[in-house]
């Protein structure tokens, strides 16, 4: 049986590209081994930057090797780099697949990157990736339906994945006699933070800061280089909008970020989880990814109503959903009910668990993500599908 060559053309090391990209291909190359060869290139076009140098396109080792062109986001040779590899993908009559986990057609005005991709019209260059694209994926439903217009050929919803055996989710779940409340975030969520603005102090005065912890994650580690960016300033930003009204006894703790393959160790040591956000088309085209860390330790996740959480929260069975122009007091409410009431927490964490643990396991997710490949080479009759038709599981 021939094997189904597929070129990751990977956007970064970071967060994105590790969970739509590198950790799903790894497994897929694990558990697929008889069905897949997979590579990895950040620079396929093999351009040499400092001497403004590409080879032709029949000499692009990597690109025509390849059953499939991976690519994802906007690469970090920028955006006309990115469509070039689109373009040149479907030049050598590769099936393309392009992949995002953010609506980068629809950034709002308060995100760090926005006049970014205005001035460099990345929303034009997305379009055209969507476009030219065989295989669209994003995480979710309503996200497919804002870029449906934009796309050419075949779009899918493929959710996030996470690599279950990795021992960061495999750590012994830590016990304390208060409740921790845990915050998992990246640096785009200035907005965001707003939406908990001096809910921890309330939540203190309601239930005795004796009786709740709360543990913010994702902190950048100190980096000489961007001191005085605006990445450095993030941070002190949220902490002012999180911890406003603090008084007293400090119960709290800031920690700083880890790789992607080891932060699911955070969740080790919550109670319960909350994932804050402004209603906007950007955030309610995000991917519960949240809920994928939260069912792997059993805790309950608390979220503003906002995207695809509503898929698997249902209030007062795997979690609480918060409608997003409610009043702070419904956070304090449903917050103070889980540090005191320890038997419903836990509940809520098992159930969210029974209900997700298949969905967001990546090596049982492996199949399916082949499959798709297949059935979208049959459905746009790639001329690959021959090739690959008596494989389709």
């Amino acid at each position: 049986m021939r094997k189904l060559k597929i070129l990751v053309v990977f956007a970064n090391h970071g967060g994105c590209s590790y969970y739509r990209q590198l950790s799903p291909m790894k497994m897929m190359q694990e558990e697929l081994a008889d069905k897949v060869e997979i590579r990895y290139n950040d620079n396929p076009l093999e351009v040499d930057v400092e001497k403004n140098y590409a080879p032709p396109n029949d000499k692009l080792t990597d690109m025509n090797w390849a059953d499939v062109v991976f690519a994802a986001n906007i690469l970090k040779y920028g955006g006309p780099y990115t469509a070039r590899v689109v373009g040149i993908a479907k030049e050598l009559g590769k099936f393309v697949h392009f992949d995002t986990d953010d609506l980068l057609t629809g950034l709002y005005e308060e995100h760090h990157l926005y006049e970014t991709y205005k001035d460099n019209k990345l929303d034009e260059i997305t379009k055209f990736c969507y476009h030219h694209a065989d295989l669209v994926t994003v995480t979710q439903l309503k996200f497919a339906d804002r870029i449906k217009p934009f796309v050419g050929r075949c779009l899918a919803v493929v959710k996030n994945v996470i690599d279950y055996s990795l021992p960061a989710w495999n750590h012994p779940k830590t016990k304390r006699k208060f409740t921790r409340i845990g915050y998992a975030a990246g640096i785009h969520h200035r907005g965001d933070v707003k939406v908990f603005n001096a809910i921890p102090h309330l939540v203190n005065q309601k239930v005795g800061r004796e009786n709740v912890q709360w543990n913010f994650y994702g902190h950048p580690p100190p980096d000489p280089k961007k001191k005085g960016t605006w990445e450095a300033k993030v941070w002190p930003e949220y902490m002012s909008q999180l911890l406003r009204g603090f008084k007293g006894q400090k119960n709290y703790n800031i920690h700083y970020a880890l790789p992607p393959n080891d932060y699911g160790r955070y969740y080790a040591d919550m109670d319960v989880a909350i994932a804050p956000l402004q209603m906007n088309d950007f955030n309610d085209s995000k991917s519960d990814i949240k809920v994928a860390e939260c069912s792997r330790y059993r805790i309950p996740l608390v979220a503003s109503n906002v995207g695809c959480y509503d898929e698997t929260i249902v209030n007062g069975e795997t979690g609480y959903l918060i409608d997003p122009d409610a009043p702070k007091s419904e956070w304090v409410k449903v917050l103070s009910k889980l540090c005191k009431d320890k038997k419903h927490r836990i509940e809520l964490g098992q159930n969210l668990h029974e209900k997700t643990k298949e969905l967001f396991d990546g090596r049982k997710q492996c199949l399916m993500r082949y499959n798709l490949y297949l059935q979208a080479m049959r459905d746009t009759k790639h001329k690959l599908y021959e090739s690959f038709s008596n494989n389709l599981s």
